[in-house]
């Protein structure tokens, strides 16, 4: 979860299903990921969503996260711990979805520098969802 690779899988899944999108309607959202590793370190990325597609995944540097309309942060236990559960069933179930996650505020958060950027999670939530979804398919997790 805390690598370019795992999120370009995820981006590689979205962008060759776009029915499962079509339905959820365009998302245009620049999200941040910033997952705290074990060690102190963070990693952090940035996904560009427009439409039905993600048009970019790119690592970013410590503060980058600012510049996405939000970004989502959290220990990499948490993140890997959402991952799992979507492997085990197929898609996120439960307290391991975005929603349920960032609504709790204990292991992820949501956060944004306006009300604004932060209300394009709400807005995209189930696009969102359905992209780590996307973790379940093999070739997703052959490289997380």
């Amino acid at each position: 979860m805390d690598s370019v690779a795992f999120l370009e899988g995820l981006a590689a899944q979205m962008n060759a299903h776009p029915d499962r999108y079509e339905v959820l309607g365009d998302c245009d959202l620049v999200l941040g990921v910033v997952v705290q590793r074990p060690d102190g370190q963070a990693f952090r990325a940035r996904i560009t969503f427009e439409g039905i597609a993600c048009l970019d995944v790119c690592e970013a540097e410590a503060g980058d996260e600012a510049l996405a309309d939000c970004w989502l942060e959290g220990p990499l236990d948490a993140w890997s711990a959402m991952v799992d559960d979507i492997v085990e069933h197929g898609r996120a179930t439960g307290r391991h979805t975005l929603n349920s996650l960032t609504l709790m505020g204990e292991s992820i958060r949501l956060r944004g520098q306006d009300v604004m950027g932060i209300d394009k999670f709400s807005r995209f939530n189930q696009s969102l969802q359905e992209f780590f979804d996307g973790a379940a398919a093999r070739s997703v997790r052959a490289v997380g």
